[in-house]
């Protein structure tokens, strides 16, 4: 008798016991995690592919991200995303991740096709090696290095980019609705491109790769070929 009422009382105490609610894992403060956020558009750990639209941002010079968060934190580039994004975060935090994501060693995208008629990739690849100087339109590989992979301290690598964001950036540039500090040579020279060298340039820069382990070149001790407030050396 006194086993069956222990037993009872047991069963209603367990009836009535409610368990600890589960404790959330704890999340770890690296920067790492918080950019998680940033591969939402721009894919795992910053390694966007060259089938989408947004940008690769591992790998790129950490004076160029600093640039291109200060050009969306002051709204001389017009993305409501990125704009809304850095409003409030401070230069310093800004320059941490651009740190951060600058010193990502990350795999390039296999090249594509690039699906340019022979006269659109010689016009494209005269662009990029050897520019047009009657039109006063440098290389690309003046500014952005030899191999494309972008130079110190602050020059983009530009193969493997998506062309529809190229496009859409250098037409940007064209119509005054992406701006950089002054002077802003990129703005000079889009507006010295036709629409079809742009569309040229574009695809055949986004069918490009590069091997594992390709590093971004030191600065160049000739200057410019033209005067550019965001990549002085």
């Amino acid at each position: 008798m006194l086993l069956r009422r222990v037993c009872l009382i047991v069963l209603v105490l367990a009836a009535n016991v409610r368990p600890l609610a589960a404790q959330p894992a704890p999340v770890e403060n690296t920067m790492a995690q918080r950019m998680q956020a940033c591969s939402v558009c721009h894919g795992k750990e910053g390694r966007a592919t060259n089938a989408g639209y947004y940008p690769r941002i591992a790998g790129k010079p950490a004076g160029y991200l600093y640039n291109q968060l200060q050009n969306f934190k002051a709204a001389r580039r017009r993305n409501e995303a990125m704009n809304h994004l850095v409003q409030h975060l401070s230069d310093d935090y800004l320059r941490d991740i651009a740190r951060y994501f600058a010193e990502l060693d990350l795999p390039y995208p296999p090249a594509q096709p690039d699906t340019l008629s022979p006269a659109q990739r010689i016009a494209a690849e005269r662009l990029v090696f050897e520019g047009v100087p009657d039109r006063k339109i440098p290389s690309c590989v003046s500014c952005h290095g030899k191999r494309m992979a972008g130079m110190q301290p602050a020059m983009p690598g530009l193969l493997t980019l998506p062309s529809d964001y190229l496009i859409g950036q250098l037409g940007a540039w064209r119509t005054g609705q992406r701006k950089a500090a002054a002077p802003d040579c990129m703005a000079e020279i889009a507006k010295r491109l036709n629409t079809e060298e742009i569309g040229a340039v574009a695809r055949w820069l986004s069918a490009q790769t590069l091997p594992t382990g390709t590093k971004l070149e030191t600065a160049s001790t000739q200057p410019l070929p033209l005067p550019c407030g965001s990549g002085e050396r």
